[in-house]
């Protein structure tokens, strides 16, 4: 086991981006990588990942993360591994999502916000055409090349075409994109990510640091990733013609294990996030009881034999 979780990993995505405490960590991302665009976030608002099939034939679709900034506009930054044949289809078909979500019952002005689906990849759409690291797509006029709207983007990172050494790093999203890339290899923090918000991304990563339930989780989501890894490498070494027949099954099998594990970790977040709710809605339920209680003129003791508390449980709910 590596110093530092892989970034690459559903757990190790999720932790570094996908956690509320840790916001401040995508939104400096995000406005790294939209500063081409005059884009600047100041908040975000992490939404559910879950989206509900509008029909019975429609399928379930699982965001990595879906938030929104201060002005209303939706950021979906997906995590893809591995290479698939029909992948802008898939962004397009996970864009319509956010863009229908906004319809309003009633009058409305199909006014809509801004819409930006990011997907970062751990492969390279074709390795032959000499494109950039970070691409921005638009919906053009296809003679003046004007973009017909702004309020639909998609921007593409490919990780294998970032080649920089820790002495080229020139900005910050040079620095985000190496730390990404690189990140389970380190054993220690490069003197080029020695920021404040690249050193807090390895004190959260530091894999000895996590909670034994959470070490759990990660090397459940490190089985996964290498599993499919493995898949992919193998697949390519022997012809992807020949291996398709044999290795599809376990790729396949892989990727369910992955959604089923991202599954899981979305409903225990949702699990525990119910109980939180329901503790505290316990707690002000009795502090109100007892309130009550002390108003009509039971005393203290009284109250606290009723409920069966101690008295200075009772007098720490009535704030005395």
């Amino acid at each position: 086991m590596g110093v530092y979780i892989n970034p690459f990993t559903d757990f190790g995505f999720k932790r570094i981006f996908g956690e509320e405490d840790n916001k401040d960590l995508l939104i400096d991302f995000l406005n790294e990588l939209l500063l081409p665009q005059g884009i600047t976030i100041g908040d975000l608002t992490y939404k559910p990942t879950a989206r509900l099939p509008l029909s019975a034939e429609d399928r379930k679709v699982v965001f990595d993360l879906h938030c929104t900034n201060q002005r209303g506009d939706r950021f979906t930054v997906e995590l893809q591994k591995a290479k698939q044949t029909h992948f802008k289809d898939r962004m397009l078909y996970y864009s319509s999502f956010t863009i229908q979500e906004q319809g309003k019952q009633g009058p409305w002005d199909y006014r809509l916000d801004a819409v930006y689906m990011i997907a970062i990849l751990e492969f390279m759409f074709d390795k032959a055409a000499a494109q950039k690291v970070v691409g921005y797509h638009r919906i053009t006029d296809v003679e003046t090349h004007a973009p017909f709207t702004d309020k639909l983007t998609y921007i593409t990172i490919e990780i294998p075409r970032f080649t920089k050494t820790e002495a080229e790093l020139e900005t910050n999203l040079d620095r985000w994109l190496y730390l990404l890339k690189h990140l389970h290899e380190f054993e220690r923090v490069p003197a080029a990510l020695q920021t404040r918000i690249m050193q807090k991304v390895f004190r959260i990563a530091e894999y000895t640091k996590l909670s034994k339930e959470a070490k759990q989780q990660y090397e459940e989501s490190l089985k996964a990733y290498n599993d499919l890894k493995n898949t992919l490498d193998t697949a390519e070494n022997t012809g992807f013609k020949k291996a398709e027949e044999k290795f599809v099954p376990m790729l396949e099998e892989a990727k369910q294990r992955e959604e089923e594990a991202k599954q899981r970790e979305e409903e225990a977040k949702q699990r525990e996030e119910e109980e939180r709710r329901q503790k505290e809605d316990a707690q002000q339920s009795l502090v109100r009881g007892v309130k009550n209680l002390h108003k009509m003129g039971m005393t203290i003791e009284q109250v606290a034999q009723t409920l069966g508390k101690s008295e200075a449980d009772i007098r720490d709910l009535l704030g005395d």
